[in-house]
């Protein structure tokens, strides 16, 4: 099924200054299938279901430090989905549990440090903030995991 996120501001990458106001990401499964004005891809996917976010979407961030302090492993990782994160570092998922956990949750476990980016092909994964800079929303591998209400 095709998912529309449509938001006030799209980022390629957080390092790109450029955005694309009223802009929308088109999902397929796992992929990222388009990434432009929201206008253009309703037109182009007339019969996706289209998601509407205020604030900021970009791609989902790399969680670089320690995982944060939680009861278990599983908590640990919803706990880096909640902040916009969709990937961690090996260094950081040091026990079969952490790495287990991550593995259920579709979290990348990244060898090291990666910018990414939303691109046509590129693996579904998404964070939303608003303008204090809290996230509001995550897509991890297509699947939205995580929502503030």
């Amino acid at each position: 099924m095709l998912t529309m996120h449509a938001a006030d501001e799209v980022r390629r990458s957080w390092d790109d200054p450029e955005s694309i106001k009223d802009g929308a990401v088109v999902v397929d499964g796992t992929r990222v299938r388009a990434v432009g004005p929201a206008e253009d891809l309703r037109l182009r996917f007339p019969g996706a279901r289209v998601r509407q976010w205020s604030g900021v979407l970009g791609p989902g961030r790399v969680h670089e430090g320690p995982l944060p302090d939680a009861p278990s492993p599983r908590e640990q990782v919803h706990a880096v989905l909640k902040s916009g994160a969709v990937a961690i570092l090996r260094q950081h998922a040091n026990t079969p549990e952490l790495r287990s956990a991550a593995e259920r949750n579709h979290v990348s476990v990244l060898p090291h440090p990666a910018s990414p980016v939303l691109a046509e092909a590129g693996r579904a994964d998404l964070a939303v903030y608003d303008g204090a800079g809290v996230c509001t929303a995550t897509v991890c591998a297509g699947r939205l995991v995580h929502r503030r209400r």
